[in-house]
């Protein structure tokens, strides 16, 4: 399993595709108590931990965010199966998992 540090360098690593979300992103994970905020405002993407206000905000375990961000689930796999639940807006949630799924 994928500790905060790698997991937080591999959304940094995706950050120009990401960047085309025009949102922010909260990921909450729900086995560490941690959060990820994804920044993908104003054409610029900035990954930090601690909580903030997000358009979107994504409960998951850490487990499940690298299986995401690595491609061995499907967003819409995470989702039906209670991996991942959304907060916020569904639209927003659903751009995010269309940029995931493009590698």
């Amino acid at each position: 399993m994928a500790d905060l540090a790698s997991l937080v360098e591999a959304i940094r690593d995706r950050a120009e595709a990401l960047s085309e979300l025009g949102y922010k992103v909260r990921f909450d994970l729900s086995d560490t108590g941690e959060a990820i905020l994804l920044d993908a405002t104003g054409g610029s993407v900035e990954v930090g931990e601690g909580s903030g206000e997000a358009d979107a905000v994504l409960k998951l375990s850490t487990d499940t965010l690298d299986k995401l961000i690595t491609g061995r689930i499907g967003p819409m796999m995470a989702f039906s199966t209670g991996r991942l639940k959304v907060e916020g807006s569904q639209g927003v949630a659903l751009k995010l998992a269309g940029l995931l799924d493009k590698d």
